[in-house]
């Protein structure tokens, strides 16, 4: 008799789950990232309204229905007439003001006084600013110089219509928004914007506004984050400190998932006692991507996927959390909201001699820049030392096996 397949898969299943939790093999920061953009789908489309717009990503190429300028238009205020008339005293036909359409056509010896946005009139072929004119009576005026710039404004010099303006997967910004207005993209079609939610794990733990016991200490990871995430336009969802509990832990770990699109932890993921994550995410049957990276700080950050849901978690260090945000979890919430994040690293010398004692790991450490653009590393006591980085510009990476810099030697330095 044949077995049956669902039977056998069902309790191998079972078995796969009940086992301790066994760390995947350690990956390079580079693998990691790559594991990230790899495993992570982008999010839903919809229409939103441009004062909303803001640190959202096109889902769509914008194309623009007009042309920008719309019409040949004076780039001054000042007299709009033909070059070869320059030299002549000349009459004055009307006044056109910016939002109204010119009446006259320019002939010889004719001009017509125009205001910055105006639209140009017909015959005209420059516009002479008003500081190089006299006017001879109310109906003629004479020019100071003979010659002149055109001054104006040609239609589609800026944008043509049909142009694509901004591309698929731009991260709207102030000037972007901009452009949106002047084409008339009143809804562009963007990404949702990613669900977040955010815990903190450890009985040590209590909440910046409490007085912490002689073994307790604030939390302080779930405020940074939180930080992090506002300054890239987002708002998480705090759910509070969870104790060092297993059923409690998992409890809110399954209610953040169901309520979130991702969820970021602090605390949990090394190797201690304590450390649930792994373990809970495997019985969630999430599958965990990478556990342990070749990185400092912040060697032990999970990255775990279930149909559509992720889940961030990193070390309870104030330091290696802020750090891993910044060079994974950034790009994992902007993969999400269907945007390729790279963020601006620079090459700069270093204002000193460096050395550290172990290169086995690709190092970021906190540094500030000085005056004349020289980095200069913070004094760095370790993860635990988020003081640190309120002097800090930016982190610098220091790449495996290499233990020294020399003065004037040049570093790469990512802004914080």
């Amino acid at each position: 008799m044949i077995p049956n397949l669902i039977s056998i898969r069902k309790i191998f299943n079972f078995l796969i789950l009940a086992g301790p939790y066994k760390p995947n093999p350690m990956i390079t920061f580079n693998e990691a990232l790559k594991t990230v953009k790899h495993a992570t789908k982008k999010l839903e489309k919809e229409h939103i309204e441009l004062s909303k717009c803001l640190n959202r990503v096109l889902a769509e190429d914008v194309v623009s229905p007009i042309s920008i300028p719309p019409f040949n238009k004076s780039a001054m205020d000042g007299f709009a007439c033909r070059q070869a008339d320059l030299k002549e005293t000349l009459e004055i036909l009307e006044t056109i003001p910016a939002g109204t359409h010119p009446t006259k056509t320019i002939g010889k010896n004719q001009c017509s006084r125009i205001m910055t946005g105006a639209m140009v009139p017909e015959g005209a072929d420059c516009v002479v600013m008003v500081e190089k004119s006299e006017i001879v009576d109310p109906n003629h005026v004479r020019f100071t110089e003979t010659k002149t710039k055109t001054n104006i404004c040609i239609k589609g010099e800026d944008i043509q219509e049909n142009d694509v303006v901004l591309k698929k997967g731009t991260r709207i910004k102030a000037q972007h928004i901009s452009v949106l207005a002047e084409i008339g993209c009143a809804k562009p079609l963007v990404y949702q914007r990613v669900k977040i939610g955010i815990i903190a794990t450890g009985s040590e733990l209590v909440e910046p506004h409490e007085t912490p016991g002689a073994t307790q200490i604030r939390n302080v990871n779930s405020w940074q984050l939180l930080a992090q995430l506002e300054k890239i336009g987002i708002t998480g969802n705090y759910y509070g400190i969870v104790s060092d509990s297993k059923e409690a832990t998992k409890e809110m770990i399954a209610k953040c998932i169901d309520e979130n699109d991702l969820l970021i932890i602090s605390g949990g993921v090394s190797v201690g006692e304590y450390d649930f994550i792994p373990q809970i995410l495997k019985e969630l049957e999430f599958n965990i991507w990478f556990h342990t990276l070749s990185v400092k700080p912040g060697k032990h950050t999970v990255f775990a996927t279930r149909q559509g849901k992720y889940v961030f978690a990193m070390p309870g260090n104030p330091v290696s959390s802020f750090v891993q945000f910044e060079l994974l979890g950034k790009a994992l919430v902007f993969r999400l909201m269907g945007h390729d994040y790279n963020p601006a690293i620079v090459r700069l010398p270093i204002s000193c001699d460096y050395k550290r004692k172990r290169t086995d790991r690709l190092e970021f450490i906190p540094v500030r820049l000085n005056a004349n653009n020289q980095v200069i590393p913070v004094n760095y006591n370790g993860s635990a030392h988020i003081n640190a980085f309120t002097q800090a510009d930016g982190i610098m990476a220091i790449p495996r096996e290499v233990d020294e810099y020399t003065e004037g030697e040049f570093v790469h330095v990512r802004q914080i």
